[in-house]
């Protein structure tokens, strides 16, 4: 179809202010991988934009030296994925609960979701049930809080109640029960909305840091978002100096290195695992979501 001059000024201009956008959000993202990647002396000077001015990995030298951040990156990915794992699960479980319409006290139980879904108990009383369970400086407090969402509940269940019930049916008559039927049949079809509760599932853990700030003590046990915010909130060097003695004795050495090159190397390795995630799950994501939500 034969667009009019004004189409085309119009379509234009959308793609203009749409490139634009995009530059504008990924430019600190930008910015701060490339002085991750300049001599913090260099960049303490000021004008490092686009591309680094003096090249260096010392950055990076020195914050991998740090025991801490190793074990920190390693909690994040054991956290991420058994949680990723657990939440998906249990969360389809109880949405496959939901969806029968069967189900006694089904609309009580929708309600009372609903509430923990707008209302929370409050900080203090959710410390003290942390506390009375057992769990503070634990790596399974990192998981168990957060391993249900209402909202992840309700986009599967609006996508189980979409399938046809001919598959169901089908396999009630050859004997299969509700755990087989849910297992072999409707886990297998789910593929897009539990690829894309997934990804959100694994985002949220792996950028959360406010769990391991309330209710970890033990540096082995923090995730690195609550060590990256413990760094960024005080004095990066005398940190690193304290853990690792070599990395100290490089940077007295050198005097190239400042607590905001370091910041962002430290920045960089706790971001870039999580978006290189995306590009493996973009195919199910869109799909997923709007047959989740917008079906009925």
């Amino acid at each position: 179809m034969r667009l009019s001059l004004g189409d085309k000024i119009m379509q234009r201009t959308i793609y203009i202010l749409l490139t634009l956008l995009a530059l504008l959000m990924l430019y600190p993202f930008w910015n701060a991988l490339v002085i991750s990647f300049n001599l913090g002396s260099d960049t303490a000077l000021g004008g490092v934009t686009l591309l680094p001015r003096a090249f260096t990995l010392e950055n990076y030298y020195i914050v991998f030296q740090d025991h801490r951040l190793l074990n920190s990156f390693l909690i994040t990915i054991l956290r991420t994925l058994s949680g990723t794992a657990l939440s998906v699960f249990f969360t389809a479980l109880l949405a496959y609960g939901m969806s029968k319409k069967t189900l006694l006290f089904r609309k009580q139980y929708m309600v009372f979701f609903m509430i923990t879904m707008f209302f929370s108990g409050g900080l203090i009383p959710s410390y003290l049930l942390v506390r009375s369970l057992g769990m503070l400086d634990t790596f399974w407090v990192l998981i168990i809080p957060g391993i249900i969402s209402v909202w992840n509940m309700i986009v599967i269940r609006t996508f189980f109640n979409a399938l046809p019930e001919g598959l169901e049916e089908s396999a009630k008559i050859d004997g299969c029960s509700n755990y087989g039927i849910f297992f072999r049949i409707v886990i297998p079809v789910s593929g897009p909305v539990l690829a894309t509760i997934a990804l959100f599932t694994a985002v949220g853990y792996w950028n959360d840091w406010f769990t391991g700030a309330i209710y970890i003590t033990k540096d082995e046990l923090l995730p690195i978002q609550t060590l990256l915010r413990q760094v960024m909130n005080s004095n990066i060097m005398t940190q690193i100096g304290s853990s690792n003695a070599i990395a100290l004795d490089h940077m007295n050495r050198n005097r190239t290195i400042t607590t905001k090159s370091l910041t962002m190397a430290t920045m960089m390795i706790a971001t870039i695992p999580i978006i290189l995630t995306y590009p493996f799950l973009q195919k199910y994501f869109v799909k997923g979501v709007m047959i989740g939500s917008l079906k009925e």
